[in-house]
Order: C-alpha cells, then sequence, then structure tokens
C-alpha cells in the first residue's frame, strides 16, 4: 500500500501541472488553482528543506564519527603516555633507590673512617699524656 503523504504529494503534483497548463493556455486562474499553485510552491519549499536536512544529518553523522575517531586516537595516546609516564617513574625510582644505597654505603664507610681517625686520635693523646707524664717525672727528677 502507498503511503498517503506520497499519494497527496502525486495528487497534489498532477493538479499544480494541471493548472500550469491553463496559464500557458492563458486561461483565468480560479482561487483554488492560486490554492494549488501556493500548495505546490510550499510542498516543494518542504521538500528542498527535508532534502538539506538529510544532507546536514548526514555531515553531522559524519563529522560525529570523526570526533569519535579523534577521541580514540586522544585516548590511545593518553594511554601510551601513561605508560610511558610510568615506565620513566619506574627508572627513576630505581636510580634513586640505587643511589640512596650508594649514599648509605658511603656513609657507612666515611663513619667507620671517622670512627677508625677518632680511634687513632685517642690513642695519640693517651701516648701524649703518657710521655707527658714521663717529661714531668723526669723534670721533677732532676730537679731533685
Amino acid at each position: 500500500m502507498a503511503d498517503a503523504s506520497s499519494i497527496a504529494y502525486d495528487a497534489l503534483k498532477m493538479a499544480v501541472e494541471h493548472v500550469l497548463g491553463k496559464i500557458k493556455e492563458g486561461k483565468k486562474l480560479s482561487t483554488e488553482d492560486v490554492l494549488i499553485l501556493y500548495l505546490g510552491t510550499i510542498v516543494s519549499d518542504l521538500k528542498e528543506i527535508r532534502t538539506e536536512i538529510a544532507r546536514l544529518d548526514h555531515r553531522i553523522d559524519e563529522t560525529n564519527k570523526r570526533i569519535d575517531q579523534t577521541n580514540q586516537r586522544i585516548d590511545d595516546i593518553v594511554k601510551t603516555l601513561s605508560a610511558r609516564i610510568d615506565e620513566v617513574a619506574r627508572s627513576l625510582s630505581a636510580r634513586i633507590d640505587e643511589t640512596n644505597k650508594r649514599i648509605d654505603d658511603l656513609a657507612r664507610s666515611l663513619s667507620a673512617r671517622i670512627d677508625e681517625t677518632n680511634k687513632r686520635i685517642d690513642a695519640v693523646q693517651a701516648t701524649l699524656l703518657e710521655i707527658q707524664k714521663l717529661l714531668i717525672e723526669l723534670v721533677k727528677s732532676r730537679q731533685q
């Protein structure tokens, strides 16, 4: 069964053609004839508007597809960059840990060396004190 609007469109098209025939013959148009021409113009305009809307809908759909593709590319780039940032962070963290261990080792080594130097200084001081005592005793024994 044909669509009612399609049947109405075909009937109006035939009526407009009939009125155009009257115009070509130079006959006088009735009010109904003018109304049919006016309706024909409105229908024609509506058809053009619908065609333009369909074209714009298609363009909007294409634009939406491009936006979706762009969003997908952005998401992929964000994931890639996030992975790279995470890898760099892990690498830097490992290097920082390694540097901290080396600093701790150096601090222990320096602390041990300082302790050893302090022990040697204490030993030298003890020796100097003994020498001082011996000198004092020597000076006392000579004074007597």
